[in-house]
């Protein structure tokens, strides 16, 4: 993953005197958000080396119109808004891009009524498991959206995803942990079991250098994280939860990849790297389907 530059930091103590406050301060400083970038690395502060002293009043970053709306709907379960809505169309497009054969008004009627009225068709039960299962997941985005990415937030996520499947029912599945087979996506190779840690782990490290990441840095972010593959299955709906809770985090209008993006979208994972406008291009315009769902429900957003 290409970086401009890497990241220095220091610890609390060389902030407090380069900036002449207690030791006290400078950590009260990083747990309310208030030195930015700065993270915990078990019981020590990271800061970054540039981290200015924080302006009187200083407090974490003010949460987005749609971040907001989303916390608010989830905590109340209102119904016909943009929680709601988020939640059927991010469930339903991840799911059948990845061989769901539920139906846009079945996976709706699983949110709204926790259950499932099917007639005269057979249907798997790990696509309803799977279903109501990411309906967690997004719940679990919302929630820890301001976290920063680390190996145990991706693996709860994929843990959420597939608990009570028969995968996980599977000796040789690995749920909420990295593959141990090795796996293919699209013919082409992946990152070896025995590899899968190291690869994730520089990957992140990279990621978190940057403060504000872009929707650049978003997406390669995902094109790394995919070509890794680091679990047996479940891949592409984790990537696409963290695509969605990091734009989320960063104020930038998150995008669901429809059925009719699928193929424009495994071409520009496939071309990254060589030729990135094609899967900025369909995240684009992917975003571009999702204002018009903010428009519709009033939610304002960065144009």
């Amino acid at each position: 993953m290409p970086i401009d530059k890497i990241m220095e930091y220091i610890s609390v103590i060389q902030f407090a005197e380069k900036y002449g406050i207690s030791e006290r301060t400078a950590r009260n400083y990083c747990a309310s958000g208030k030195i930015e970038g700065a993270f915990l690395t078990g019981k020590t502060w990271n800061i970054p080396a540039d981290a200015v002293m924080p302006s009187k009043g200083a407090g974490k970053r003010k949460v987005s119109p749609l971040l907001q709306a989303m916390k608010e709907q989830k905590a109340s379960r209102l119904k016909g808004g943009i929680y709601h809505r988020t939640q059927i169309d991010l469930t339903y497009n991840s799911n059948h891009i990845e061989g769901s054969r539920l139906t846009h008004e079945q996976t709706r009627f699983i949110f709204e009524t926790n259950t499932i009225g099917i007639k005269d068709q057979t249907v798997n039960v790990d696509d309803i498991m799977e279903t109501v299962n990411h309906f967690r997941c997004i719940d679990y985005i919302i929630d820890h959206v301001e976290d920063r990415l680390t190996e145990p937030f991706i693996k709860q996520l994929h843990l959420l995803l597939k608990m009570g499947t028969s995968d996980s029912r599977k000796d040789w599945f690995a749920v909420g942990n990295y593959k141990r087979l090795p796996n293919e996506v699209g013919g082409q190779e992946t990152t070896v079991p025995e590899e899968v840690h190291r690869e994730i782990k520089a990957l992140l490290s990279d990621y978190n250098c940057s403060h504000k990441k872009t929707l650049e840095d978003i997406l390669d972010f995902h094109v790394c994280f995919e070509r890794i593959h680091p679990f047996q299955d479940g891949n592409g709906r984790v990537g696409r939860l963290l695509m969605f809770k990091e734009c989320l985090a960063n104020d930038i209008v998150p995008f669901i990849i429809t059925d009719e993006l699928k193929l424009f979208y495994y071409r520009g994972l496939r071309e990254w790297g060589h030729t990135n406008g094609y899967l900025m291009d369909t995240c684009l315009t992917a975003q571009d389907q999702y204002k018009s769902l903010l428009d519709y429900f009033k939610v304002t957003y960065n144009k």
